[in-house]
């Protein structure tokens, strides 16, 4: 490995094992990941035939008497299921909700929806147009526990946040998988392509403290209306996926991180 790659390497892995050790995981179980992981990746290439645990072993590194086991677990192994279908239905509502037009008052403001309704934009229609398999009563029960959305004394739903944040661990460490995995793919495929995706990023060395207090709620406001014009532009040409051979997953996401401005030597 080069001097670069070990160090970009050691930069990626940091949070990641920080966060572990945290959470009381340890190396030797983070390092029995690693070696499924390693297979799984390995086998997945394109070999031109079936490769041998001679070619995955000199691929991984990994001892062919491992590999058997490891190729035995790997097809013996149950995926780990990704978002709650109530939190996937969920974080599509909210998005429909604050990307339709007859969503918002004159001013721009969201409206407070009936539940139910024959004259005017309801939360019901809404569950439609995300073709949901969930009751719409289920729905909002979601919405209330994750504090996303409440229910007014006059019956009509009241939308707290325009993005779901799940409150179920399970679902907030799914939603990371999904997000941070397709960054870290989109900016792999970067390195090794002359048609690269969209990457871009904006950094300051030291902003005033107040300044970043005074300009988080803008940032946040830009990053909603980026993304809920997309939902708006795009919503409407989603398909079938098996009627079209051609059709790609598009995830489009935004972040934003702060810390001190000198902090503990990256380095080290």
């Amino acid at each position: 490995m080069s001097d670069i790659l070990n160090q970009a390497v050691h930069r990626l892995l940091r949070p990641l094992v920080r966060y572990l050790i945290a959470q009381g995981v340890t190396f030797p179980h983070l390092a029995s990941l690693l070696k499924v992981v390693y297979v799984e990746e390995s086998l997945a290439r394109d070999w031109g035939r079936l490769p041998t645990d001679s070619d995955l072993s000199l691929a991984t590194g990994i001892h062919r008497k491992e590999l058997k086991r490891l190729r035995t677990l790997i097809t013996q192994h149950t995926p780990a299921t990704g978002v709650t279908r109530g939190a996937h239905t969920a974080a599509e509502l909210i998005g429909a909700w604050v990307s339709s037009e007859d969503a918002r008052e004159a001013n721009g403001s969201l409206k407070r929806l009936p539940i139910r309704s024959a004259t005017e934009l309801s939360f019901e229609t809404l569950t439609r147009r995300i073709k949901a398999d969930m009751r719409p009563r289920a729905i909002l029960d979601d919405l209330i526990r994750a504090h996303a959305a409440t229910l007014d004394d006059d019956g009509r739903v009241r939308l707290l946040r325009t993005a779901y944040v799940p409150e179920v661990p399970h679902d907030k460490l799914a939603f990371l998988a999904d997000n941070v995995g397709d960054h870290m793919a989109s900016a792999f495929h970067n390195l090794t392509t002359d048609t690269p995706f969209l990457e871009r990023a904006l950094f300051f060395d030291a902003l005033p403290h107040a300044a970043i207090d005074a300009a988080r709620p803008e940032i946040e406001a830009a990053a909603d209306r980026l993304l809920q014009g997309l939902h708006r532009d795009l919503t409407p040409l989603e398909a079938d996926a098996t009627a079209d051979p051609q059709a790609r997953r598009l995830r489009i996401g935004v972040y934003y991180y702060e810390e001190p401005s000198s902090p503990a030597d990256e380095s080290s």
